[in-house]
């Protein structure tokens, strides 16, 4: 997500995914517009021309300009002061409308970005709500080694040097595909949605101590290799002593909520030790989770089982 929006920025992002075309008001690219512009105020991020609840990106389609020219001067010249001002990131005109030189001007002279489309009006507005959530989404970054598990986002977090990547290893050789690396990254793109993908510098490679840097898709292919998967599930790997491991609970094992970006995501507790086949206990983790989300749960039953014994 952009801390400091500029309309550069605006204008970058979308060109490269719509048709776009910058007309007017480029003096002052690098101004600041984030403030308010945000995935949460989607209702006035974009939309057709509207002075009641201004817009911030206003777009003006063929509607749009006949209203516009059927008005007097007088009224259509103080609706362009208002949305022609820096509260204003932008203003598109759509649909192929040839933009009068007064319009170039009060652009320029208000500093408001002002860029052109051979779109219709709905088309873009939904294309341009689309590649806005990405670049405005609340995002963060979370230690750890993000997979894919029998098609489930899986994030391997814990403690440096606990065994993340050398188990990441063993699941791809079973498998599995990596996503992330070291530090995948996490973009809230819906309300209990966070899709996790990996920061271009690092995809494909995977450090394992003692090995070094390796290239997983030069070595296992293209298939060992997503490019991003929603987070289902969070795998905590923790070293722990004998009178630790004692106190876990033998029925419901340790599990527990992580909140990132106020989205609740299940935890699961895994103790590493000598002799523990982690990426079997990975994958039955995973197993029982998928059960769990179809109303299956192990520990429950088994609970339910014992009562009718009893009984």
């Amino acid at each position: 997500m952009y801390n400091r929006l500029t309309p550069q920025d605006l204008f970058d992002h979308l060109r490269q995914h719509i048709d776009l075309h910058w007309l007017a008001g480029k003096q002052h690219a690098q101004r600041i517009i984030k403030r308010n512009l945000h995935l949460n105020y989607q209702a006035t991020l974009i939309g057709h021309l509207n002075m009641i609840h201004p817009n911030r990106v206003q777009v003006i389609g063929v509607t749009e300009w006949k209203y516009l020219n059927k008005l007097q001067k007088s009224s259509r010249d103080d609706i362009c002061k208002q949305i022609f001002n820096r509260r204003t990131a932008a203003i598109i005109v759509c649909d192929s409308i040839d933009v009068p030189e007064n319009l170039l001007d009060l652009a320029d002279y208000n500093q408001t970005p002002l860029f052109v489309s051979q779109l219709n009006s709905y088309e873009l507005i939904d294309s341009t709500r689309y590649y806005l959530s990405n670049l405005l989404a609340e995002n963060t970054i979370i230690h750890g080694v993000f997979m894919e598990v029998m098609g489930t986002g899986v994030l391997l977090s814990g403690p440096s040097s606990v065994g993340k990547s050398e188990l990441a290893l063993e699941l791809i050789t079973r498998g599995h595909r990596l996503i992330a690396d070291d530090a995948p990254i996490f973009t809230r793109i819906g309300p209990n949605i966070l899709d996790g993908t990996c920061p271009e510098v690092l995809k494909d490679f995977m450090e394992v101590r003692g090995l070094g840097v390796l290239n997983i898709r030069e070595m296992y292919g293209d298939n060992s290799i997503k490019k991003n998967k929603y987070l289902r599930l969070i795998i905590h790997l923790e070293r722990m002593n004998t009178e630790d491991r004692q106190q876990l609970d033998r029925l419901y094992g340790a599990r527990s909520v992580r909140t990132i970006l106020d989205i609740d995501i299940p935890e699961v507790m895994i103790p590493v030790a000598s002799g523990r086949n982690l990426a079997v206990m990975v994958e039955a983790a995973v197993r029982n989770h998928i059960l769990m989300l179809h109303g299956h749960n192990a520990s429950d039953e088994f609970v339910q089982r014992q009562s009718q014994f009893i009984k």
